[in-house]
């Protein structure tokens, strides 16, 4: 019996080990929607391959990143850089790595109406500030000859939580509209002119297609899975660019990259205007650092490869090896 009893005792021990080590490996994270649908993806693989856990909540960009000042979590996606007051607040020093670029898209539900509509970002901000009250005002429709709109109010859509996308969506409306910088400005989370808030990407998709005459902004991801109608875009030279992993992947290499890897790609020189990149933020110290590098190195490595089939387009080869460097110098 106390034979038996020793060698019981001994296997709890042992799972009791296996146990804090796998929870010592497992990784938290949290933060945006906009990356939810390829980050899934290589959660999934990656436990797969390595037997690591991994649990990342999409609640928002902005979430996420406070739950990284916090200490909460061991990484945080977000649309947006931090700013210089949340690096403030930060328990150290942070790094961002661009894991994905993607487009914005503006959708809308128009009864009869599909995909193709065409806006400038004036005409957007207007919309987005309540000035544009109707679908058949005559600066939508001179934009879309031959296309039967109706005259029925444009009911907006946007995110009611701290978001990434909203600060990709609103930084290109300030580019393109000095009356939306001055009275709304760009950030993850604005006082809103008009219209009913969403929680998350799919809170504004499923708003969407609820509402008929809605228009809204969404990750193209979300756009493509629901099957929801957009626009294509005024690149500001009369050009009309439609989102596509293709065209967001044209606005970062027309873009000049800062040093630290924060730069917002809207309205730029080529590509579809209303495109950015989503940073997985990090502490350069951590006491998870050995695994996190390693899932960090395989999401611009091996997960690349998942870019296209979720509508993202992949890191440029030329950021990566920064980033590489950059995952190196976590301890």
């Amino acid at each position: 019996m106390r034979t038996f009893s020793k060698t019981l005792g001994c296997a709890v021990l042992a799972l009791a080990a296996m146990a804090s080590r796998a929870s010592s490996q497992d990784l938290t994270g949290a933060g945006s929607t906009f990356v939810n649908p390829i980050m899934t993806k290589w959660i999934y693989d990656y436990r797969q391959a390595t037997g690591i856990s991994i649990n990342y909540q999409a609640v928002g960009s902005g979430a996420g990143i406070s739950n990284l000042i916090d200490g909460t979590i061991d990484f945080a996606g977000s649309d947006a850089p931090m700013t210089a007051e949340q690096k403030g607040r930060a328990k150290g020093d942070v790094i961002h790595l661009p894991d994905v670029i993607g487009p914005v898209a503006i959708s809308y539900n128009i009864p009869g109406i599909g995909t193709g509509l065409g806006f400038s970002g004036p005409i957007l901000a207007d919309i987005f500030l309540g000035k544009i009250k109707y679908w058949d005002d005559p600066q939508i429709v001179a934009r879309n000859p031959g296309k039967n709109l109706p005259h029925e109010q444009i009911f907006v859509v946007h995110r009611s939580d701290g978001s990434g996308t909203t600060a990709i969506f609103t930084d290109y409306l300030s580019k393109v509209s000095p009356e939306w910088k001055s009275k709304v400005g760009s950030a993850t989370t604005v006082s809103w002119p008009t219209g009913l808030g969403g929680k998350g990407s799919a809170g504004v998709a499923a708003i969407l297609q609820q509402h008929p005459f809605s228009i809204g902004y969404v990750e193209f991801a979300y756009v493509e899975e629901n099957k929801i109608p957009y626009a294509a875009m005024d690149d500001g030279t009369g050009n009309y660019v439609y989102p596509s992993a293709e065209s967001a992947m044209q606005a970062a290499q027309s873009s000049t990259i800062a040093e630290d890897l924060c730069t917002m790609i809207t309205a730029a020189p080529k590509g579809y205007p209303i495109s950015g990149m989503s940073w997985l933020i990090v502490y350069k110290k951590s006491l998870k650092a050995p695994e996190l590098r390693k899932f960090l190195k395989y999401v611009l490595t091996t997960g690349q490869k998942d870019t296209k089939a979720l509508w993202y387009a992949s890191i440029p080869p030329e950021i990566v090896s920064r980033e590489l460097k950059l995952i190196d110098s976590i301890e």
